[in-house]
């Protein structure tokens, strides 16, 4: 069921410590047990699992649950020992696990949604479960009663979910690459604030209340953070993945970013460095550098007799340049390029050879990586996805000892 990985490299990177195999189909979440070896995952084929260490070193099922639908997504509170499954049908189900995590007991199913639930986050302060789904809607329905208290519909399938427990504020990413901004009440709701800044689906968000920083991933490879708490519109581009990224965990202990793609990379961002916004990119007809016409600009195309240019972008300046202008690439990571990018030839000889000095970290999960989550007190990370296997790494190495202080997990 689980192989244990003897193997510790001594380089700086993701120590493989076990794989948990037996799933029938894809595992669409999968949560470590905070103070236990543990590990609580749900899947594509129906079950919900529990999984305990044993004296072997492998981890074994101590909970093996099957519901109706195929199980979409989780919320774990281990204090109550409450958790909650979405489902491909639309329903939320919340169980009670045993202290001894050999037993679960069905609580109440949720009519959350009309079709597959996405996300969902479980606050126990005011005793809501929030749940996005592919209906298009945020719904967030009493735990105590079982009552839909509140709906609200997007134009989009909504896709991922964060919720501020304090100020009952919730994020919601959609398919058209927005983030909105709702503060959610009993039996009402506002919209505060559209984010726009992706150029394809959010799959991931992941919410910081310390520094009040949000960040979000999508299907356009990149990351950004949203400075929400210094309310002047501040957001910082990450680029660095060569797939979408579906999952992410800031570290607010070390100011570091956890970021995981489709195609296996496991991403180590510092934030606890001075960054540079991108520039917004300028709209011009012909290129800010040499004049030269872009090829829909007609009129200036008859009057020099030439042909038009496609157009590109410096990264750096955000001008609009042809490619004669612009034949230079360079990585520029404090304005978060990590990998090499088009810059004009004026930008490009204005940077210096430590401004491209590394500001992040690329691993290989080596599986598709669907889901993460970590337990920062101990150093752990778990990662799921559609190759049916669930990986438990030792990231300690990678960021930083500080991790061992006691830190705990939101």
């Amino acid at each position: 069921m689980a192989a244990e990985i003897h193997s510790r490299p001594q380089t700086a990177r993701p120590v493989l410590l076990n794989k948990i195999e037996g799933h029938a189909d894809s595992v669409n979440a999968a949560v470590l047990i905070p103070k236990e070896d543990g590990v609580i995952t749900v899947s594509e084929d129906r079950t919900i699992r529990v999984w305990l260490k044993r004296d072997s070193g492998q981890y074994w099922p101590s909970i093996y649950h099957t519901v109706s639908s195929p199980c979409s997504c989780m919320s774990y509170h281990h204090d109550s020992r409450r958790i909650f499954i979405g489902q491909d049908n639309g329903a939320v189900v919340e169980f009670l696990i045993s202290e001894d995590f050999n037993k679960m007991n069905h609580v109440k199913t949720y009519p959350a949604h009309q079709n597959r639930v996405s996300d969902m986050v479980f606050s126990l302060e005011s005793e809501w479960v929030v749940s996005t789904g592919h209906d298009k809607s945020v719904s967030w329905m009493c735990t105590q009663s079982g009552s839909m208290l509140g709906r609200h519909y997007f134009n989009a399938w909504a896709s991922c979910l964060q919720y501020d427990h304090e100020t009952q504020h919730a994020f919601v990413g959609d398919y058209s690459g927005q983030i909105t901004l709702l503060k959610l009440e009993k039996q009402t709701y506002s919209t505060i604030t559209t984010l726009k800044g992706h150029e394809g689906s959010v799959g991931a968000l992941w919410w910081d209340p310390v520094q009040r920083l949000l960040f979000s991933g999508a299907s356009d490879h990149s990351v950004i953070m949203w400075d929400i708490g210094g309310r002047k519109g501040r957001t910082l581009l990450l680029q660095g993945h060569h797939e979408r990224v579906q999952a992410l965990r800031y570290l607010q202990l070390t100011r570091q970013l956890v970021s995981c793609s489709a195609d296996g990379g496991i991403a180590v961002w510092n934030m606890d460095t001075q960054r540079e916004e991108a520039p917004q990119w300028l709209d011009s007809d012909s290129c800010q550098k040499c004049e030269q016409p872009f090829f829909w600009n007609i009129k200036q195309m008859w009057d020099t007799k030439t042909l038009g240019l496609r157009q590109h972008h410096c990264r750096k300046c955000g001008k609009a340049v042809c490619g004669k202008c612009s034949s230079k690439r360079t990585t520029f990571p404090i304005m978060g390029f990590e990998f090499p990018v088009r810059v004009c030839d004026a930008c490009f000889d204005t940077i210096k050879e430590e401004d491209r000095t590394p500001l992040a970290t690329f691993h290989e999960g080596k599986h598709n990586i669907a889901h993460m989550n970590m337990d920062p007190s101990r150093g752990l990370m778990v990662t799921c996805g559609s190759d049916r296997i669930v990986k438990i790494w030792d990231m300690t190495q990678v960021v930083g000892c500080s991790l061992a202080t006691g830190f705990s997990p939101r």
